[in-house]
């Protein structure tokens, strides 16, 4: 099991328990999933783009993403029903954990000018999204073969009920809040 995944049954879950002392063990929020999505305007023009996209996404997560499709036409961006637009993948389990280490403790450090991530991005449920402008800064990316710089939306999907409950999860896993 990945190191998160031990350290969440050890440690987190304790000290969430503690903090918020819910009554019931089921209730102690834990992460659900995570989603890692990227769209490029860009994939209209040529549809080869989506290709180096989901490369990418597979190289980052380690697992095959799904592409996403428009939903109707748009003739003012000379979108036409059923094109790929870009692609998402869903990790959970063992990859989700594997994943959120490696973002907390070697992606987020290389971001140029890091002070921290923004605390105000969760959604009043306890989920929290994160836009990386560079997909570059994965080391799993090799920089030579990277034919344009795109950004990334993270999202990481919480059982947490409230904004407090979801920023004392993150922040027990290691995530970098601005002070």
């Amino acid at each position: 099991m990945s190191l998160f995944g031990d350290l969440y049954k050890s440690e987190i879950k304790n000290n969430l328990n503690e903090k918020f002392k819910f009554k019931n063990v089921n209730e102690v929020p834990k992460i659900e999933k995570i989603v890692v999505n990227c769209c490029s305007s860009d994939c209209v023009v040529n549809a080869k783009i989506v290709d180096s996209i989901v490369g990418d996404l597979s190289a980052i997560t380690g697992q095959k993403p799904v592409v996403a499709r428009a939903r109707k036409s748009i003739a003012t961006f000379k979108l036409r029903e059923g094109m790929p637009i870009g692609a998402a993948v869903t990790l959970r389990g063992e990859k989700m954990y594997e994943f959120l280490e490696r973002l907390v403790h070697v992606t987020l450090p290389r971001v140029r000018d890091f002070r921290g991530i923004s605390s105000k991005a969760f959604d009043g449920k306890g989920n929290y999204t994160l836009g990386i402008k560079e997909q570059i800064i994965f080391p799993e990316i090799n920089y030579d073969k990277v034919d344009k710089v795109r950004g990334l939306g993270i999202s990481i999907v919480t059982t947490a009920k409230n904004n407090e409950e979801g920023r004392e999860l993150l922040a027990q896993f290691g995530m970098p809040f601005k002070k």
